[in-house]
């Protein structure tokens, strides 16, 4: 199945298609969204809490992650893409609608794609792929926070370009499992409005974990997706310590601090910090 219009037919992978396209490509931003604290100046790591309800054979459970704000790149010319990388399938009718960058590709291509991003992301003038995190910081803060978030409220600029060669399955439920590669454009979004950060440190410090794991169950409960978002708010000097304080082979994990737990990319964020599955 090509992709010369994003208005095609709804996806439909066949087995063939399955076999030859199997290497999923995920490839998104992650933001380092910084603000000094109002009673000590202090600068503060915010990251997204995010309860997602899944189920096996043994009954449902929610999992609750803090990880970077950010998301999903969108392709904004499928034809560019197709003409360099050859055919690829949308690993979802929710990535497709959206024109996510979230394919699958054969894996002989996977260079090729990263030349692609690569090539795209260093053109001051980029019109082939989404070049902000500006639309995922606005849906994300809508979402933990209930609040619109402004374009006066937050400036960012890029940081550079992570990237996890090693396919490891993914958790998103669109494609659970599938063997993934992905290439995360990082940004640094620093946060100063006063109203803004009162608003996210109150979020942090009254919605506990136990608190968005109850969310998330309300919202399955009332036929929704069973997912709930709230904000966490840590001292960037402590997270700096702890993964400093961390085995290097360990930082390619999630690990614990304070009773919650960080996705292996928060690592991502942290200056000075070295990440084996990464290659900067």
């Amino acid at each position: 199945m090509t992709h010369r219009d994003p208005k095609l037919k709804p996806l439909s992978i066949g087995i063939g298609a399955t076999e030859r396209l199997s290497l999923r490509v995920s490839v998104a931003t992650l933001v380092r969204v910084l603000f000094e604290h109002p009673q000590n100046s202090e600068l503060m790591l915010a990251l997204e809490r995010k309860a997602t309800l899944l189920g096996n054979q043994d009954g449902h459970f929610v999992k609750l992650k803090a990880q970077p704000f950010g998301g999903a790149i969108q392709i904004h010319d499928l034809n560019a893409l197709q003409d360099f990388i050859g055919d690829f399938h949308f690993d979802s009718e929710q990535s497709r609608s959206e024109q996510d960058f979230r394919i699958f590709i054969r894996p002989a291509a996977w260079q090729v794609v990263r030349q692609f991003c690569l090539q795209h992301f260093s053109q001051a003038n980029n019109t082939v792929l989404e070049s902000d995190p500006g639309r995922e910081l606005v849906e994300e803060f809508s979402d933990a926070l209930e609040m619109d978030l402004r374009a006066e409220q937050f400036a960012y600029r890029p940081l550079g370009i992570v990237i996890e060669n090693d396919p490891s399955p993914t958790e998103n439920l669109c494609a659970r499992g599938c063997p993934t590669v992905r290439i995360y454009r990082i940004f640094e979004s620093r946060l100063v409005e006063a109203a803004l950060i009162h608003a996210m440190l109150m979020n942090s410090e009254s919605q506990s974990n136990e608190r968005v794991r109850e969310l998330a169950l309300d919202d399955a409960r009332k036929g929704g997706k069973g997912w709930a978002n709230a904000i966490l708010t840590l001292p960037l000097k402590q997270i700096s310590a702890l993964y400093s304080a961390t085995p290097l082979e360990a930082r390619n994990r999630p690990i614990s601090f304070q009773g919650h737990q960080l996705d292996e990319t928060v690592a991502a964020l942290i200056d000075g910090i070295d990440i084996p599955k990464y290659q900067k």
